[in-house]
């Protein structure tokens, strides 16, 4: 079973167009307690004269001290420009995107001037770049790990699904114009709360990999369609 990657519903013109120049900062070291807060990807591109570039794209998912979540691309380990997500950085011989979900990283590729892309690299520092490591390793135990977030985010939305709908039908409003569901399925709350849990770790999971599914993976509370 597959699931897209990712959707691009924006603009990528008007994303780019969003970018504001950068102040020439330079890129700080990731560091461990930074797992599950910041994202870094890398993306080597050739340069005249033989010479590499390296582009990289860092993104506080925790947010800044405002709250607001920003992509910062750096060109060589200096802040070459920035912009709120999603973002679309033009480089040479294309354009980097970057977008996330409620869970993480759900794009960060260069798509190329001819169409065809590919996902930036990961910093082995990182969470994204440790999950990738595995996968390196061990592609046996990566894929059943793969394999067991998907069935838990399916059976999550299977069982779930239902019961949130009768939840809203039973709101006087909405069951006075359309009437009640009743869900054929009922669970207690403590089993709803380990379906819940284990979705969200399944989901972020799944961001690490930069996999995404609008229904599965959060879109409907992202406001996605």
């Amino acid at each position: 079973m597959h699931f897209s990657a990712t959707r691009a519903p924006h603009n990528v013109d008007d994303m780019a167009r969003r970018a504001k120049p950068g102040d020439g900062h330079p890129l700080k070291r990731y560091r461990w307690w930074q797992l599950f807060t910041r994202s870094l990807f890398h993306l080597r591109l050739d340069a005249r004269a033989g010479a590499t570039n390296v582009w990289s794209v860092d993104v506080r998912t925790a947010g800044d001290s405002n709250g607001e979540v920003w992509a910062k691309l750096y060109l060589d380990g200096r802040n070459h420009s920035r912009s709120k997500l999603p973002a679309a950085f033009t480089v040479p011989g294309g354009t980097i995107e970057v977008a996330t979900s409620s869970y993480g990283i759900k794009r960060c590729h260069f798509v190329r001037d001819d169409g065809s892309s590919r996902m930036l690299a990961p910093d082995p520092a990182s969470a994204e770049g440790r999950r990738a490591r595995l996968d390196r390793n061990n592609p046996a135990l990566s894929r059943a790990i793969g394999f067991i977030s998907l069935m838990v985010l399916v059976i999550a939305l299977v069982l779930g699904v239902p019961q949130l709908v009768e939840d809203i039908t039973r709101i006087p409003p909405i069951a006075d114009a359309v009437g009640t569901f009743v869900s054929p399925i009922r669970l207690p709350g403590w089993m709803n709360v380990t379906l819940i849990v284990s979705a969200l770790v399944a989901s972020t999971e799944r961001a690490l990999r930069l996999r995404y599914n609008w229904i599965l993976d959060g879109g409907l509370f992202d406001g996605e369609s």
